[in-house]
């Protein structure tokens, strides 16, 4: 723990979305440009063996929030709305009881966006925008609250009359027609190959996501009452899919010069069965709407090695922005002279599969590009160029951010604070993430449970009671499935047994999915 000599009184949290863990300069794996975040780490804590508590947006968002793992807050998959009484529970309620200044710019993702019917909530496209233009909070414990409802435009949601979606989807509307603003997104400034949701948009950068919430970040830190310490997140939307990067970032990276996946080959053949039957069955349930969404949008068909080079790039392009975003509000925070008394994090809430062994986007596929994300800490007490090999995950930030503000978390978070871990005085074996699949998502209902610990990862679906077991010291391509195999018999067993183990209560109702996404 902090002595109170060097204890942050604020606290900047950026997230990226859907950002591999290997895509930073510092990494040393891809040739990807990012020195505003390499910079951030060398100043300050990295943690390498950083894993999400699950592969998708909402439950991921939920146990950051909230510092619950998803059984516990019941946020099992996407399309399910994290209760407010819940949402209020997590760290920026709990510092905004403690005299704090709380604020939320960005995608959000707590609760559903594209649902089957009006749900009459802040995210909710179909009916947020009832809330008027001077809404701006108070939303899961922040007071202030300036939200981007769709992370991503679609071209399935083109405009309508009246206009929906909330702050970010106003600006972009009211850059000129919304139907020609549309149409200027969608334009690809260079020819294009044809990979999966992927081409070089015409949108100016000026208007993108990334831009409108490092503007807006700004703007609070310059307007923002001094007298009270802040908690700031700012989410950013990107690198998340489609690949829709603007100029002049999306001519960043030549196809030709980006990394490959190491594996690359699709190889259903030697992995547990629900690999296979995640991606061949049709989803199933909801309606006709939300079939195609997860037919069409959640999935990707196989890319020739030309189209995984220009879906790659175009990726590299999207980071490079959000690390040019994050130099601009790093820039701010000192001008405004609050970085030497602030703690700055920087994370995601997941990864991509960009190709590794095949697979695209995301999916119940647990491997290291989807589990493992990255993880930056840097502020007074945070030791200098340090980094992390125990294994952590980002549900642990709700604890940090609690300790930081003084502020107890909910007694059912299983959350611990990372600050002692980033000082030396305490270490983490293993950490947890699960994820109970919806039959709606891809066809096949599954519950999955992983834990991650020093050097292995294992993964059982609970009602086949089938698994994968992978040894990354000796095998970090995870291509040798050890879980019925005697070479890996106590690994198994103490992976087991850390399952069994897993810590809080389990929420005793499921709740109910309300939509795609």
């Amino acid at each position: 723990m902090m002595t109170p000599k060097t204890k942050p009184r604020n606290i900047l949290f950026i997230t990226s979305d859907q950002h591999r863990a290997d895509c930073y300069g510092f990494a040393g794996r891809r040739r990807i440009k990012t020195p505003h975040l390499d910079a951030l780490a060398e100043a300050g804590t990295r943690f390498d063996a950083c894993i999400t508590p699950n592969l998708v947006c909402q439950p991921s968002r939920a146990s950051m929030l909230t510092g619950m793992l998803p059984l516990t807050h019941g946020v099992v998959d996407n399309g399910i709305d994290l209760p407010s009484s819940t949402g209020d529970q997590g760290f920026a309620g709990a510092l905004a009881r403690a005299g704090y200044d709380t604020a939320f710019i960005g995608k959000a993702h707590f609760s559903t966006a594209n649902t089957f019917s009006a749900r009459h909530t802040p995210e909710c496209y179909n009916s947020c925008f009832e809330l008027g233009p001077g809404w701006q909070g108070p939303y899961m414990g922040f007071e202030h609250v300036e939200l981007t409802v769709l992370g991503h435009l679609f071209e399935h949601l083109a405009p309508t009359d009246p206009l929906k979606g909330m702050h970010y989807e106003r600006f972009l509307y009211s850059r000129g027609l919304p139907m020609e603003v549309f149409e200027l997104w969608k334009t690809a400034t260079q020819p294009i190959t044809g990979a999966a949701q992927t081409w070089p948009s015409a949108l100016p950068v000026a208007w993108h996501s990334s831009t409108w919430c490092a503007d807006r970040a700004i703007r609070y830190m310059q307007k923002r009452d001094p007298s009270r310490p802040f908690c700031m997140w700012v989410s950013l939307p990107d690198p998340h899919h489609p690949f829709d990067c603007p100029e002049p970032w999306a001519s960043l990276y030549h196809p030709d010069e980006v990394d490959l996946p190491r594996e690359p080959h699709k190889d259903l053949e030697i992995r547990p069965w629900w690999h296979r039957a995640s991606l061949e069955r049709p989803p199933s349930g909801g309606d006709e709407a939300a079939k195609q969404f997860r037919s069409k949008l959640s999935r990707a068909p196989d890319q020739t090695e030309a189209q995984l080079r220009e879906m790659t790039a175009n990726y590299y392009g999207m980071i490079s922005l959000i690390d040019h975003s994050v130099g601009r509000m790093l820039s701010a925070l000192q001008e405004e002279g609050l970085d030497e008394d602030t703690l700055v994090v920087f994370s995601t809430d997941h990864g991509d599969l960009l190709g590794d062994h095949g697979l695209y986007l995301k999916g119940p596929t647990p491997y290291e590009a989807l589990l493992r994300v990255g993880l930056l800490m840097r502020g007074p007490g945070v030791p200098a160029g340090k980094v992390i090999t125990d294994p952590v995950s980002t549900l642990d930030l709700a604890a940090t951010f609690a300790e930081v503000g003084g502020a107890p978390l909910h007694s059912d978070a299983q959350s611990r604070s990372l600050l002692a871990v980033a000082s030396g005085t305490e270490s983490r074996d293993h950490a947890h993430s699960e994820w109970f699949v919806s039959e709606a998502r891809c066809g096949v209902p599954l519950e999955l449970q992983t834990v991650r610990a020093r050097g292995w990862k294992c993964t059982i679906e609970r009602v086949s009671g089938a698994g994968e077991l992978y040894d990354l010291r000796e095998d970090p391509d995870e291509m040798r499935n050890l879980f019925d195999d005697p070479a890996g018999a106590t690994l198994r067993r103490e992976a087991e047994e850390m399952i069994h183990a897993r810590p809080g209560p389990v929420l005793k109702e499921r709740l109910p999915i309300i939509g795609m996404a």
